[in-house]
């Protein structure tokens, strides 16, 4: 945006590097041989990284110096040196954001700087308000960060949110039901035989993922018969104005019903039943997530020795675990039994990191220099 090389990009095909736009619009440009330099400075770049020895942080090569130049002094000062690779790895943090956002505002305004002034077109603009639907609550309001909710022409936006809508009530029905499932059998079960023929007593089924191999062949297919009759008649009853309130039908669902008349109170009703939902979506996942890994959905970690997560060793010392986040691993990636190979792991990871921070910071200043500045020639 500032720079530009003086002189040809490529002579022999007559391009110049003040020809070359800014951004996206370049990558059409670079000539074949270009691409195939760039490729191979990287390539060669990767290379003698494997081949390199590290010190005792993860991206410090040995042998180089400041700015990881080959034979360069490097920093003998450990808390400066430490404070430096902090400085690089949150940095590197700052720019794969950043880059992320340019490479967004420009695919979508033509330049990484968003003039949305001028991006009538835009599908952020043009779709629909969905912010005033049920389901948009406090403290989220309408939650899309993705924007899968943002199409340029409204009937389909419309048709798209309320197919969603649907599966959403969906899922939180299933999961309201499975969540009873795993809490009513571990104080009630029915008397007599679940499979007469095989002599399966409802007794003789343990709670949680254990039941689902000792669930008779026959009793699976009559799940899934059940399910999917749901479904067809789901597809073929109309809904109201509401998704998922199917007409003809009243409280629970039930067929024939009385539907409730008053408007405020049946919103409150099916506001209540998305909420539910969600909440117990995220329950269900709670349970299979503990019963897969201590046999129980109520979580004994007491008795569970072989957590990876009690066994795993603890990086919340290491460089780049800052405030306010910390060391930040929601996913537990970093959760090996193996102490060797969990700490190998993470300074693999940690390389990967400090090589895309690297890297988005010269993309972002590949953004921002040729807006100042081109070669001349």
């Amino acid at each position: 945006e500032y720079f530009r090389w003086p002189g040809f990009c490529s002579p022999s095909e007559g391009v110049k590097f003040a020809d070359l736009p800014n951004g996206f619009a370049a990558a059409a440009k670079i000539p074949g041989l270009g691409v195939l330099q760039i490729l191979a400075f990287v390539g060669t770049i990767e290379v003698f990284n494997l081949q390199s020895p590290t010190g005792k942080y993860a991206g410090d090569y040995e042998g180089y110096g400041a700015f990881g130049l080959p034979g360069g002094k490097p920093i003998a000062d450990v808390a400066k040196k430490e404070k430096s690779l902090l400085a690089e790895i949150n940095n590197g943090r700052l720019a794969m954001m950043a880059i992320m956002g340019m490479w967004f505002q420009n695919g979508l305004t033509g330049s990484a700087w968003g003039d949305w002034a001028l991006y009538t077109d835009s599908p952020l603009r043009a779709a629909p308000d969905f912010s005033k639907e049920l389901g948009a609550c406090p403290p989220l309001g309408f939650w899309d960060p993705l924007g899968l909710s943002a199409y340029s022409d409204p009937e389909f936006a419309d048709s798209q949110f309320r197919r969603r809508r649907v599966i959403e009530l969906q899922h939180g029905r299933v999961s309201m039901f499975a969540c009873l499932g795993y809490i009513v059998p571990e104080y009630f079960r029915w008397p007599g035989f679940c499979s007469p023929s095989e002599g399966v007593k409802f007794a003789d089924l343990p709670n949680g993922f254990a039941a689902a191999a000792k669930i008779p062949g026959l009793g699976v297919l009559q799940i899934l018969a059940f399910v999917g009759t749901i479904e067809v008649f789901n597809l073929q009853s109309p809904t109201g104005k509401y998704a998922g309130d199917y007409e003809g039908y009243g409280a629970f669902g039930l067929p024939g019903g009385k539907p409730i008349a008053d408007v405020a109170k049946k919103e409150k009703s099916l506001l209540a039943e998305i909420n539910n939902g969600r909440l117990a979506m995220m329950a269900i996942m709670g349970m299979w997530f503990q019963n897969g890994l201590t046999g129980s959905a109520w979580g004994d970690w007491a008795l569970y020795t072989d957590s990876p997560l009690r066994a795993a060793p603890d990086f919340s010392k290491e460089l780049g675990a800052c405030p306010p986040l910390g060391f930040w691993d929601p996913l537990g990636l970093s959760a090996y039994s193996d102490p060797e190979f969990a700490d190998s792991q993470f300074r693999r990871r940690r390389v990967i990191e400090l090589q895309h921070g690297r890297v988005s910071m010269f993309a972002c200043l590949g953004y921002i220099v040729p807006e100042y500045f081109r070669w001349p020639g």
